[in-house]
């Protein structure tokens, strides 16, 4: 088969590309508006691109002609938390994606608990296994549809107890959730190790 992409739609092509790259990890961001209101939005376009610092890299779009709250709120307050979720927090990541007005808050809708953040002023959600204070560094514009990469420097982990052993985060008790095409959700499969490699130390600590 071939797809010539200059031929389709961006929704079209949206579709194809998101069930070619997959699974993507799901960055579960809270952030606040000028006005206080706490929003909560998930986002599987999301890696991280830097380790010291750590950098952590979204890709917001927009909802019809406008960005998302997301965009607005963190280019506003330069301050953000990203969440990573676990599978009993599934349909909680998948509800919280409906759009809503900029005065009304999914965390409220959804009825989660949040915690004080230690470095900045947006809350941290209770019940996620990991949250990662992020501060704004940068911000990318990309294609026709202008999404915005934006990129923030992790500036506190939280990590429930239990989860890192020997400095390395234990994948199956953490159990994250990741997002493939359409409104579906994957979990983690089997896990394969195989034999280590040389790879040259990223730093010398």
């Amino acid at each position: 088969m071939r797809i010539d992409p200059s031929e389709l739609g961006a929704e079209r092509i949206y579709r194809l590309m998101t069930g070619i790259v997959v699974p993507r990890p799901i960055a579960w961001v809270t952030s606040l508006s000028r006005a206080g209101v706490l929003n909560l939005a998930p986002f599987s376009a999301f890696t991280f691109v830097s380790q010291k610092p750590p950098m952590l890299a979204i890709s917001v779009g927009r909802k019809g002609a406008d960005y998302k709250d997301t965009a607005h709120n963190i280019l506003d307050t330069e301050e953000y938390v990203i969440h990573i979720a676990d599978t009993p927090l599934m349909q909680a990541v998948h509800d919280s994606s409906v759009e809503h007005p900029p005065e009304i808050s999914e965390v409220a809708e959804l009825g989660l608990e949040t915690l004080p953040s230690e470095r900045i002023k947006v809350p941290r959600l209770s019940v996620a296994p990991v949250a990662m204070e992020c501060r704004f560094r940068q911000c990318l514009e990309f294609g026709d549809a202008r999404s915005r990469l934006i990129v923030g420097e992790v500036v506190m982990f939280h990590l429930r107890d239990g989860l890192v052993n020997d400095g390395k985060v234990e994948t199956v008790a953490l159990d994250p959730i990741a997002r493939i095409g359409g409104p579906r959700y994957a979990r983690l499969g089997e896990i394969v190790t195989l034999h280590g490699v040389f790879q040259t130390p990223k730093s010398k600590d």
